[in-house]
């Protein structure tokens, strides 16, 4: 097993050269494929998520192995549903129990070919890729925001067009308004047309030149950082971010000016993207309650900043993150007890801290559990604790690759630990 043991700098003065977003460069390549166009997006993410996109779309062998990326799996059953040929798509051991049924289900619904390979309802799926008829679906909206997402990009290519119709209540809205707004930006013609209902036309993408915005849900680590310092002139520029973000992991900078984190962009005017200032200012809310039903990405990293800063908190929302890499909710109630936090679930969808301790056992490092987001939002916690133990580093490739490096470049000691200390 590898071990990173991170350890803080004294003050905190850098710039950030952020990863491209995920999020869209996983929307703008399916949304390119099927646009017929032949020019990449410029700016593209390089992580494993995105990078097995590429590879698939590229290539398209028999079998398409999308590895631990769940975002892969949900664009490319879609995508292949549409497109000509016979492809098997698989993924991780992990993969192979995260449900797709329900996008299987729904792509069945509008005469698509597809057929499981294994256990009904999960990964390997056999799809036979062929046009489809479209016309009118209906969907649970408290499924993961990634099966809508999946069915609307196919939506113009689609004899009748789509319309969804999304039942109960509706979670992670953004990356649904995401979606939406890259279909218009390559022609499309897709809008909600009722509180609950999505139309979009059977009217061909238009290839274009595109170019990708950096990551709000990158940037999220490095306001952490802000949050927990103790370096009250500290101050971080993050490259590449849009002020009016469709990302909707952008809300973290409002949940930050809630912890003491205050966001300056260099222009308010200007639409394309632009370094943003993050500096320290003091005023934090005693107590945190927050709904991250739009934003479940980011509850990990809250979690860690709020008990590292002694504010309990009450997190609503939290449905997904059982389905996610790893249980999320279990992970982080096992992970924080390392750092001596007692937290609590309800409902499956809860995450509760009332300031309660316990005695800390950090020396046993902290599990990672093939998550990037379990890495990625307790490095920062070194701030805290002067260091801290990371077990299985290397999961960051999935969303963040370079974030180890960009942590050392910006004062950070970075050390792996080998059997006999640090090496």
């Amino acid at each position: 097993m590898t071990q990173y043991k991170i350890t803080a700098p004294k003050t905190l003065n850098a710039t950030v050269a952020l990863p491209a977003s995920k999020s869209i460069s996983n929307r703008a390549l399916i949304i390119h494929a099927l646009s017929g166009g032949q020019e990449q997006p410029q700016n593209l993410s390089d992580c494993d998520d995105t990078e097995v996109i590429i590879k698939a779309l590229r290539d398209m062998p028999e079998e398409i192995d999308i590895k631990a990326a769940g975002t892969a799996m949900r664009f490319m059953t879609a995508f292949l549903s549409v497109t000509e040929g016979k492809h098997t798509l698989t993924g991780t051991e992990r993969m192979k129990h995260r449900p797709i049924g329900i996008l299987v289900d729904a792509l069945r619904a509008l005469g698509a070919d597809i057929t499981y390979a294994g256990e009904e309802g999960y990964p390997p799926l056999r799809i036979t890729g062929q046009k489809l008829q479209g016309g009118t679906l209906e969907i649970a909206g408290n499924v993961s925001s990634q099966y809508i997402s999946a069915l609307l990009m196919i939506g113009p290519t689609l004899q009748k067009g789509l319309e969804l119709r999304l039942t109960g209540d509706i979670i992670s809205r953004p990356y649904i308004d995401l979606t939406l707004y890259m279909m218009g930006e390559f022609g499309a013609d897709a809008e909600w047309t009722a509180s609950d209902t999505i139309t979009v036309k059977p009217k061909a993408y238009q290839h274009r030149d595109y170019y990708i915005e950096n990551d709000w849900s990158g940037a999220s680590y490095w306001y952490e950082m802000l949050a927990l310092t103790n370096d009250r002139d500290a101050e971080l520029l993050l490259t590449g971010l849009k002020d009016g973000s469709k990302q909707g992991d952008s809300v973290v900078r409002y949940i930050f000016s809630l912890l003491g984190v205050k966001t300056t962009f260099e222009s308010k005017k200007s639409t394309k993207p632009q370094t943003v200032t993050i500096q320290t200012n003091g005023r934090c809310l005693p107590k945190l309650e927050y709904d991250f039903i739009n934003s479940p990405d980011l509850a990990q990293t809250i979690v860690v900043a709020c008990a590292a800063k002694g504010v309990p908190f009450h997190f609503k929302g939290l449905w997904t993150l059982k389905i996610k890499e790893t249980d999320r909710i279990e992970a982080m109630k096992k992970e924080m007890r390392k750092l001596g936090y007692v937290i609590e679930s309800r409902n499956d969808s809860e995450l509760i801290w009332n300031g309660e301790t316990c005695e800390p056992t950090m020396e046993q490092g902290i599990d990672t559990y093939e998550d990037h987001r379990m890495a990625l939002a307790f490095a920062p916690y070194a701030l805290k604790s002067g260091s801290i133990i990371i077990n299985n580093p290397q999961v960051v490739t999935k969303s963040y690759p370079s974030f180890w490096t960009t942590l050392a470049k910006a004062g950070f000691t970075v050390e792996e630990i080998n059997e006999q200390g640090l090496g």
